[in-house]
């Protein structure tokens, strides 16, 4: 259980990293030219850098509390923050009709529903 729950920590750290990355250093300009991207055309730019700050922060920590032992508490918590994140994407994407983004936001959610409910009761780090 301890090495699954750590493979689906860091896919989510992957995949925030990456959001983050897009959102925190592309022009919004450059980032609704993309497919899924398009919410960030009637969003104020601010908004979409601080998204990409918090996903940013999500991939730290998904991986650096559990690895490193300090405050590993913050692996589950940072997992129910990227439940919230998540719902919000969904709710985004489903009000333009890109259901297979609101798919791929549940699998998303899924999977840190897992880490959460795995970090903080089936396999909790152990201090």
């Amino acid at each position: 259980m301890n090495i699954a729950l750590w493979i689906a920590a860091g896919l989510l750290a992957v995949i925030a990293l990456g959001g983050g990355v897009t959102k925190t250093f592309l022009r919004k300009e450059k980032l609704s030219a993309h497919s899924g991207g398009e919410w960030t055309r009637h969003a104020p730019a601010g908004f979409v850098k601080t998204l990409g700050v918090l996903e940013l922060l999500a991939a730290a920590g998904l991986i650096l509390p559990g690895a490193l032992d300090i405050a590993p508490v913050m692996v589950p918590v940072t997992a129910v923050c990227w439940v919230l994140l998540m719902i919000g994407a969904m709710v985004t994407h489903g009000r333009l009709g890109q259901f297979g983004l609101v798919l791929l936001n549940a699998s998303y959610l899924a999977v840190a529903v897992f880490v959460a409910v795995g970090r903080f009761a089936l396999e909790p780090f152990t201090g």
